[in-house]
């Protein structure tokens, strides 16, 4: 069975907020609120639907935790990131511009190592939309952090949010693939027929290695 999280009596006042208001929508948390280290990475499949960051962030929020989150650049910058950029900072946001020399992974790997604690999510596909494969970004940072992975999850017929496990990458790309899927099976986003293949975007003429380094 499921963990049902509960904040404890102390949690802070958004953190009662954001459960009452999960579970009044008919949502639980399944995690135990116990991270394994002060830094990790945290992706969340399956993204097929808007409502997987209100979800998301209400979790997050509920568990009181430290957990940040990547967002389009588009979003902090410009008109649009004057106008709500300062907030979704606040919620715990964090921009990936992704067309620049150093490239996203080493982006997120600086703003990791220059924080005492760094928790970070993020959407392994990068689309709502369905794909082939997945994007290989989570597992180079990972990988290059040296730190947990994190494997949560939506499950909108069991109306259920959480963490289901934490991995150690091997850096065999293909066994720990397989781990990952393993640990969401039988799980579905809003829209399942929106959920991508669970596997590493294919390098030319090679199934099993990543072409590159995206988010």
């Amino acid at each position: 069975m499921p963990y049902a999280f509960v904040p404890p009596p102390h949690a802070r006042l958004r953190a009662r907020f954001a459960h009452r208001l999960l579970c009044w929508a008919g949502w639980r948390v399944d995690f135990d609120g116990r991270l394994p280290g002060p830094k990790g990475v945290i992706i969340a499949y399956p993204h097929t639907s808007n409502w997987d960051f209100a979800v998301g962030l209400l979790a997050i929020w509920a568990l009181d935790l430290p957990i940040r989150w990547v967002g389009k650049d588009t979003l902090f910058s410009g008109w649009l990131g004057w106008v709500v950029g300062p907030l979704l900072r606040r919620w715990g946001g964090r921009p990936v511009y992704r067309h620049v020399p150093s490239g996203a992974v080493e982006q997120l790997a600086q703003a990791m190592e220059q924080e005492p604690a760094f928790w970070l999510a993020l959407s392994p596909e990068g689309t709502r939309k369905r794909l082939d494969c997945w994007r290989s970004g989570f597992y180079h940072l990972t990988r290059r952090m040296q730190v947990p992975l994190g494997l949560a999850y939506f499950d909108f017929p069991a109306r259920t949010v959480g963490i289901s496990s934490f991995v150690e990458l091997s850096g065999d790309m293909v066994r720990d693939m397989r781990q990952i899927a393993s640990a969401y099976g039988g799980r579905h986003g809003r829209y399942p027929e929106l959920e991508s293949a669970i596997v590493l975007e294919p390098a030319a003429g090679n199934g099993s290695l990543p072409v590159e380094r995206r988010f």
